[in-house]
């Protein structure tokens, strides 16, 4: 059964602060909770004990009774201190949105490599929260001529472990990012033009991958429905040839940079694509601000050079005020103008039209540079946004 949980988010002036807490809301029932009351909050910045102060620790704890929660979620990161400090203050356990995003992807990930990623997040986090994490780490004693109590020898008994086990999940990483090395050389052997599908999570990147190529991969209508990356050839008639089409993991707003840094053998996909689908949600009135954070991501891992083509999905949940008025056009993105396709991945409307731009790029060198492209001087070009 799915534990009550309280959702807690703290506006500090960001402009992507989610005041409804619709986001963590997706993410806690992904994630096996069941909200039951939301509380919001406005700081300057963080306190450094509670996060949110006394005052509103109080007011979380009295909450949280009266809903019958039994967790208490932060739309924020926490550090260990934080975390500790307001267990103790509401007497229930307080998780973060870093730890929820790397759960979901401990349930959701399938195969081999996804599963040594994960792992391997989850085990550079837990060992930032070692020092006095765990009652059974407070039992301190000491005294003229002792090393230390039998809390500091846990303490570094556990330290140990985590590292031992970080270490051996890298090895195995090391070898698996060998193997694909050793695929994508073949493929380019066979000068394969190579296409990778991004974008933000829930955009429905599988739904558009299953309706291209006719594959099998897993798609829903929720938050990280996929994780591993999957590859098939797809025909491009008009072209007459085939391309590599890969499916990778959705991005979110503040994606753990521990998640980042461990799917790396996963996203070389797309750094290493001749182009990137960038898919975005057109229904979802924050796409704008979804854009940004690919584009963030998508810099962070070294793929901002690589060309792209929107494809605005989902137009059949637009209404008639918001319809396009043409299925295909250009999009003003950071100051340059972005090809764009308008589809219905799950319905087929602009399936045809997609793959006959796809087919006019894969014939001839696209004659558009990367949006995210740093300037020549070294200076990266700001975002811009645009309007549909």
């Amino acid at each position: 059964m799915a534990a009550p949980t309280l959702l807690v988010g703290v506006d500090f002036g960001l402009p992507h602060f989610d005041a409804d807490l619709l986001e963590l809301g997706l993410l806690a029932k992904t994630g096996g909770l069941r909200p039951v009351a939301r509380l919001t909050c406005k700081r300057k910045a963080p306190d450094a004990a509670l996060f949110v102060g006394s005052g509103k620790a109080d007011e979380i704890k009295a909450l949280a009774l009266l809903h019958g929660a039994v967790e208490v979620l932060f739309d924020q990161a926490l550090s260990p201190a934080q975390q500790r400090n307001l267990e103790r203050h509401i007497g229930l356990p307080v998780n973060d949105r870093t730890l929820l995003i790397l759960e979901i992807f401990a349930q959701r990930a399938r195969s081999h490599e996804g599963k040594l990623q994960v792992e391997l997040a989850r085990q550079q986090y837990l060992s930032t929260r070692l020092v006095r994490r765990w009652s059974h780490l407070e039992r301190q004693s000491g005294g003229i001529g002792m090393r230390g109590g039998p809390g500091e020898t846990q303490i570094e008994l556990d330290r140990r472990m985590i590292n031992d086990s970080i270490k051996r999940i890298k090895e195995r990483l090391v070898k698996v990012k060998k193997q694909r090395n050793t695929q994508r050389r073949q493929r380019d052997r066979r000068d394969t033009f190579n296409i990778s599908l991004v974008g933000y999570t829930n955009a429905g990147k599988s739904t558009l991958f299953n309706a291209l190529v006719k594959a099998r991969a897993y798609a829903a209508d929720q938050l990280f429905a996929t994780l591993d990356t999957t590859t098939r050839q797809l025909y491009l008639g008009e072209a007459g040839r085939s391309v590599s089409l890969s499916d990778t993991v959705g991005f979110i707003r503040d994606l753990p940079h521990g998640l980042v840094e461990a799917f790396q053998a996963t996203l070389q996909e797309a750094t290493e694509a001749d182009l990137l689908l960038h898919v975005v949600d057109a229904a979802n009135p924050d796409f704008p601000e979804q854009m940004e954070e690919v584009r963030k991501v998508l810099q962070e891992i070294g793929a901002n050079h690589v060309p792209q083509l929107l494809v605005f999905n989902k137009i059949d949940a637009l209404d008639s005020e918001h319809f396009p008025l043409h299925l295909q056009d250009t999009y003003e993105w950071n100051g340059l103008p972005v090809p764009r396709v308008f589809i219905s991945a799950q319905k087929g409307e602009g399936l045809a039209l997609l793959r006959s731009a796809l087919s006019d790029i894969v014939k001839e060198t696209p004659p558009w540079v990367s949006p995210f492209e740093s300037d020549p001087r070294g200076i990266d070009r700001e975002y811009t946004g645009g309007v549909p």
